[in-house]
């Protein structure tokens, strides 16, 4: 059987494990009734244990010789093989009928945060998000407060999902084994409608802050408040890693306050 040459380019590290495979694919057991968009297929070794366990399968793959591949090996797969950047596209088009859906992959390392802020942009219909990516990304995604993991993409995914690390899979399970660990994680959407806060400001505070995550809030925000005098509250003398993302909800309705007052 003609393998898929791995494409420096594209990320490609080509599991070749079925254990760890079969791993990953159970961490969607919970969600068997819903549809599942796996990214990045490349030969399937993925695939074949969400199909063996009965998921609605729908693949992203950006590689034409892995879709290739693919349409010779999965013929069941049919039209639900997508050759097109998943990043760019729509996830509304991928799965076009409402309600609940899964996300899952073997995420290539260097766009792997881009997928996690794409995925985060449907929220709404994400239910569950889980799969591979490099362990040190992995961690930083499931860091909680006081940790030196703990960044931008911790607090973001953090506001609207319940992250676990899973386990972690060694080098050598990969052609061409990486150069750095991979770990597995699980993304699972939590109550949270609404954040309570400006959105749009509670993302700004939380890019600016962890930007110059060596000060204090209080030296890396003082411009985000339009000119007004920083009271004394003692969330401004800590660092955004130690942070919660209710304390990082408070202190945006904090500046929220203080631009008013500012304004007037």
């Amino acid at each position: 059987m003609q393998q898929v040459k791995p494409k420096k380019a594209l990320g490609q590290h080509f599991l070749t494990d079925l254990d760890v495979a079969r791993r990953i694919a159970a961490t969607l057991d919970g969600y068997k009734q819903l549809p599942v968009i796996e990214v990045g297929p490349g030969m399937g070794v993925l695939t074949q244990f969400l199909l063996e366990e009965g998921h609605d399968v729908t693949v992203v793959e950006i590689d034409g010789e892995s879709v290739e591949y693919l349409r010779r090996n999965f013929p069941q797969l049919g039209e639900r093989i997508l050759d097109c950047d998943f990043l760019k596209t729509d996830l509304d088009t991928i799965v076009d009928t409402p309600g609940q859906i899964c996300v899952i992959g073997n995420y290539p390392y260097n766009i792997s945060s881009q997928i996690f802020f794409h995925v985060l942009d449907y929220r709404d219909r994400v239910v569950c998000c889980s799969g591979m990516l490099q362990k040190e990304v992995a961690e930083r995604l499931a860091a909680g407060p006081g940790t030196k993991a703990r960044g931008i993409l911790s607090v973001l995914l953090q506001a609207w999902y319940d992250i676990e690390y899973l386990f972690t899979v060694d080098p050598d399970v990969f052609n061409p084994p990486p150069k750095v660990k991979s770990g597995v994680i699980r993304m699972t959407r939590n109550s949270v409608t609404d954040l309570g806060c400006d959105e749009r400001l509670f993302k700004t505070i939380v890019k600016t802050s962890f930007g110059q995550r060596r000060k204090t809030l209080r030296n890396s925000l003082r411009g985000l408040c339009g000119g007004a005098t920083l009271p004394d509250d003692p969330i401004f003398s800590l660092r955004p890693e130690q942070l919660s993302v209710q304390q990082f909800i408070e202190l945006t309705l904090l500046i929220t306050s203080l631009r008013g007052d500012s304004a007037r």
